[in-house]
């Protein structure tokens, strides 16, 4: 029930962040605005909600997980909301910068509330569905453009604004956190304080994190020139339409993401009964297929092999993303499982936007794209060595008592 609850939240989440760059020529048409002011509505919104994500994973790891995600829903569709009544460009980037700070606080406080439920070999799946509820939402942020045309671009704010705001309605009924007894630790653990800097310092101190950080921030690279610049190079390599080329080159791909998102999962559920680091070892066989098919489509002269070649490495890529938040659970102190996941999201938005910026620079350079994602795929085998030297903490889920502080009867 928590996964189902939290599957729309995650939609709805990817949904109202993206709807706004949809409807880019029905907003500059009613708030006058140069392209680089509507670019800095979606900059500002990453930058907001990328540093604020540690602090925001913290609050989910010392309040209710379950309260934290409810009053961020309501918080981001009451925002959504406000901004259909925005008529300056100011007013729309304070929205912006406001909805960071809303959303920020729900994907790490979601993934620990899951991990909490799921303790043992259902884990990954249910980060699977889960994710896929985050893709469905960004695939329907087309919604906001499509009611922008028939009805107007505040008609589309004030409408799934509304929606969400009913849901989290719905969810102060239902979502609960996990009783402690059935929890992610022991009481001893859920009794013991929690302190910001005192988890951060407990995170880095491990070097399993350290990789782990790094793996996924060279991910959310990996992740971000691929999905930035395909449907580019689809477009000016295979001379199709820029809809044409959209398409071809994400359409394919979303849907096998979300199969590679559940089989990735089911698949290291199944195996870590007889191996324990199946969750380390499921990512890495995707990643090693993932960076070959995208080879294929950067040196393939033929459509049909270059839509393959996008479609494989989407599925056996997102083996990583149901297997992400389980991997931090196996190298992380449990009582900071959250601002873990807050400190990598961080990472990965700062990665992301380096990765966007030197795309464009190399563009400059008339650096042709296949080179490009020759060095994506290259950095996915980089990920590849990294994962694998990431050594599980046993027992990772249950720390001693003395190791909390907590005197031994």
């Amino acid at each position: 029930m928590i996964v189902g609850l939290l599957w729309f939240v995650g939609g709805f989440n990817y949904l109202t962040r993206l709807m706004l760059t949809t409807m880019h020529g029905s907003i500059v048409h009613a708030i006058p605005m140069t392209e680089s002011q509507f670019g800095s509505l979606t900059s500002v919104f990453l930058v907001v909600y990328g540093c604020l994500s540690p602090v925001a994973g913290f609050m989910a790891d010392r309040f209710s997980r379950s309260r934290v995600i409810i009053i961020s829903m309501i918080a981001w569709s009451a925002i959504t909301w406000l901004t259909g009544y925005a008529r300056t460009f100011e007013q729309l980037l304070i929205m912006r910068a406001i909805m960071g700070v809303s959303e920020a606080c729900y994907l790490p406080a979601a993934l620990a509330l899951i991990t909490d439920y799921h303790r043992g070999s259902t884990r990954s799946f249910a980060i699977g569905v889960h994710m896929t509820g985050i893709s469905l939402g960004s695939a329907l942020g087309g919604l906001g453009g499509w009611l922008a045309d028939h009805k107007s671009w505040s008609f589309a704010f004030n409408a799934v604004g509304l929606v969400g705001i009913g849901y989290g309605l719905v969810l102060v009924l239902f979502l609960r956190d996990a009783p402690r007894e059935q929890g992610a630790f022991p009481l001893t653990v859920a009794e013991s304080p929690t302190r910001f800097w005192a988890g951060i310092v407990s995170l880095f101190s491990r070097g399993a994190f350290i990789l782990t950080l790094l793996f996924w921030g060279l991910m959310g690279f990996v992740g971000w020139v691929v999905s930035g610049w395909m449907p580019t190079y689809f477009h000016e390599h295979f001379h199709l339409s820029q809809g044409a080329a959209g398409f071809q080159s994400t359409g394919y791909a979303q849907f096998a993401g979300l199969f590679g998102m559940l089989f990735g999962g089911w698949w290291a559920d199944r195996w870590s009964r007889t191996q324990p680091r199946a969750r380390i070892f499921v990512p890495a066989i995707g990643l090693c297929i993932a960076a070959p098919a995208i080879v294929l489509t950067a040196h393939s002269d033929l459509l049909t092999l270059a839509i393959v070649g996008m479609t494989a490495h989407a599925f056996f890529r997102n083996f990583t993303d149901s297997n992400m938040m389980p991997i931090l659970c196996m190298v992380s102190d449990p009582r900071y499982r959250a601002t873990g996941y807050g400190v990598m999201n961080c990472f990965s938005c700062l990665v992301g936007g380096v990765a966007v910026f030197a795309g464009g620079y190399l563009r400059d350079a008339h650096v042709d794209l296949s080179h490009i994602f020759m060095f994506a795929a290259g950095s996915m085998l980089v990920c590849v060595a990294l994962v694998l030297m990431v050594k599980p903490i046993p027992e990772a889920d249950v720390l001693p008592a003395e190791e909390l502080g907590v005197p031994v009867q």
